[in-house]
């Protein structure tokens, strides 16, 4: 049947339906992959028949390879947590370092100059403006009066190793600590002294 494009020829040339899906096909797919296949296992060969020189060399180099990843520094700010098989082992001291390399052992470098910050009766919120935290903030004083207070605690790590593996939660236990400390002392004094020379 011709069709409005002389004898089914589309205007932009002529197209062979025998070739129409050239661009992809699985089956081509599934030879360039065995082809691939064929070429890393001759490589393969071609290494292991070169006797056993060949193979001991191999794993001298990767033996190194895998030596020398131990190596790793730690900035000034930092220390660096050791770790073998997933247990605490030691603290690393700023500057180079070795560990045996992974999976044996690995390095979790901690922060520890950085000043921390927790806030205790409120929560700093975008452009400045803050919220207040009422269950925090409230307080019982030594003559049974309610005082509102807000305030910070700013806290650094001097141990990393005791910050990641001696207490599940470091930072929730800093905030119920220093909220504890803050309400003891309330409770032993009186508001009016609260509110002007014990203020500080």
């Amino acid at each position: 049947n011709n069709g409005p494009w002389n004898g089914g020829n589309n205007p932009w040339g002529k197209k062979d339906s025998n070739n129409s899906n050239n661009n992809w096909n699985p089956k081509n797919k599934g030879d360039d992959l065995d082809k691939m296949l064929n070429q890393f296992k001759e490589k393969l060969e071609k290494f292991f028949s070169k006797g056993p020189k060949s193979f001991i060399m191999g794993f001298l180099v990767l033996s190194f390879l895998w030596l020398i990843s131990g190596f790793y520094t730690v900035s000034p700010e930092e220390q660096g947590v050791v770790l073998r098989f997933g247990k605490y082992v030691s603290i690393s001291s700023p500057g180079l370092n070795y560990h045996i390399p992974s999976p044996i052992e690995k390095v979790i470098k901690v922060p520890v100059t950085t000043t921390r910050n927790v806030e205790i009766g409120f929560r700093s919120q975008s452009a400045g403006s803050i919220r207040n935290v009422d269950e925090e903030s409230l307080m019982l004083t030594g003559d049974e009066n309610i005082v509102d207070i807000n305030y910070s605690v700013f806290w650094v790590i001097k141990d990393a190793g005791k910050f990641l593996f001696n207490i599940q939660s470091p930072v929730e236990t800093v905030k119920a600590a220093s909220e504890t400390a803050m309400r003891e002392v309330i409770a032993k004094n009186r508001l009016q002294n609260i509110l002007t020379e014990g203020r500080s």
